[in-house]
C-alpha cells in the first residue's frame, strides 16, 4: 500500500461528498449476506470503516461492532458522530493481552450517554496490515473500496492472514472490490470535481493498465475564515488497485481462508467480465475435530 497521507483533511468533509452512495441500499446487501451465512449476531469487524457510517447501521441490526481504520482523521470524524468517548483512549494497545475482546467492548459500552443510548461502537486506529485484536469476530467486512487500497500482492496476503487469525472458526470475511473493468472503461483518465458551500474538490484519476493500479490526485478546499471567504487548499494522492479474481482466490486460500462465492456487487449472481463491483465471501474453516 502506498504510505500517502490519505484520508487526512478530506476526512472532514467526506460525508459531504460521498451523500450520493446508496449506503442504506449497500447496507441491506450486506446485512443479507451476513444472515445468508449464518451471521444473526455476534462481533462483527469493519475493517476500513471510515467514518462508520456502514459500522453504525450493521450496530443498528444488533450486531457488537468494532470499526478498524488507519486514519486518525477519519476515526475523529466517526466518533464525534456516533459516540463521545475519544478512540484512542479505549485500552486496545495494553501491554497485557489478558482481557478479552468482549471485555474491550464492554468497556467501550461504559462510555459517555449520547442521548438515551450508550456507545455500541468499539473505533480502533489500525492499520489493518497490523490488525491486532484481543480475541476472535463471528465476521469481519470491508467495503466500499477499502480492499482496494491494497495494492501491493504481499500485502493483500498480509490482512487475509490477519483477518484468519482474529476471525471465529467458521467465521465469515465479506469485502468489496472495484473492478479493472470499472476503473479502466467506466472511470477512466476522467476528472470529477464538485462544489458545495463550504467546501470543493477536484478529482483526477489515471488508471495504469499494466499494474492494475488507479492514480487519484484529489485536490481540496476547504472554507476557514466565512467572513473573509477564505478556504484552505490541501492535496492527497490516492491509489487503488484491481486484481483478478482468480489471484484474490489464491490469496485467500493460501491465507488459510476458503473463498465460498463471489457475486456481481448488489446480487446473488456470480462476478462477471463486466461487473464494476465485486463482493467475495470467505470463511475460516470449522475447527476438525481429532478423535482418539
Amino acid at each position: 500500500m502506498e504510505q500517502d497521507e490519505i484520508y487526512g483533511e478530506f476526512a472532514y468533509v467526506y460525508d459531504e461528498f460521498m451523500d450520493n452512495i446508496p449506503y442504506e441500499q449497500w447496507h441491506d446487501y450486506l446485512h443479507g449476506l451476513l444472515i445468508k451465512y449464518g451471521v444473526t449476531d455476534g462481533i462483527v469487524a469493519d475493517l476500513a470503516c471510515g467514518t462508520g457510517t456502514m459500522t453504525k447501521l450493521l450496530a443498528d441490526d444488533g450486531y457488537d461492532m468494532i470499526g478498524v481504520d488507519m486514519s486518525y482523521e477519519m476515526l475523529e470524524v466517526a466518533r464525534q458522530k456516533y459516540c463521545c468517548q475519544d478512540f484512542d483512549e479505549i485500552p486496545y494497545e495494553s501491554e497485557s493481552k489478558s482481557d478479552s475482546l468482549k471485555d474491550a467492548m464492554e468497556y467501550n459500552a461504559q462510555g459517555q450517554e449520547t442521548g438515551e443510548s450508550k456507545n455500541e461502537i468499539l473505533f480502533l486506529n489500525q492499520d489493518m496490515r497490523e490488525l491486532d485484536l484481543y480475541g476472535t469476530a463471528a465476521a469481519m467486512v470491508c467495503v466500499c473500496d477499502g480492499m482496494n487500497y491494497i495494492t501491493d500482492e504481499n500485502d493483500l496476503l498480509k490482512v487475509f492472514k490477519k483477518v484468519k487469525i482474529f476471525l471465529d472458526f467458521g467465521g465469515i470475511f465479506i469485502f468489496d472490490m472495484k473492478t479493472g473493468h470499472f476503473y479502466e472503461n467506466i472511470l477512466g483518465s476522467r476528472t470529477i470535481a464538485e462544489n458545495r458551500e463550504d467546501a470543493s474538490f477536484i478529482w483526477e484519476n489515471e488508471f495504469h493498465k499494466d499494474t492494475g493500479v488507479n492514480e487519484y490526485l484529489l485536490t481540496i478546499y476547504s472554507l476557514v475564515d466565512d467572513e473573509n471567504d477564505l478556504f484552505e487548499r490541501s492535496e492527497e494522492i490516492h491509489h487503488q488497485r484491481a486484481y483478478d479474481i482468480k489471484f484474490v482466490r489464491d490469496c485467500l486460500e493460501k491465507a488459510g481462508l476458503s473463498c465460498l462465492e463471489v457475486y456481481d456487487a448488489f446480487t446473488e449472481n456470480a462476478a462477471k467480465e463486466d461487473s464494476e463491483r465485486i463482493y467475495f465471501v470467505a470463511q475460516r474453516p470449522e475447527k476438525k475435530t481429532i478423535l482418539a
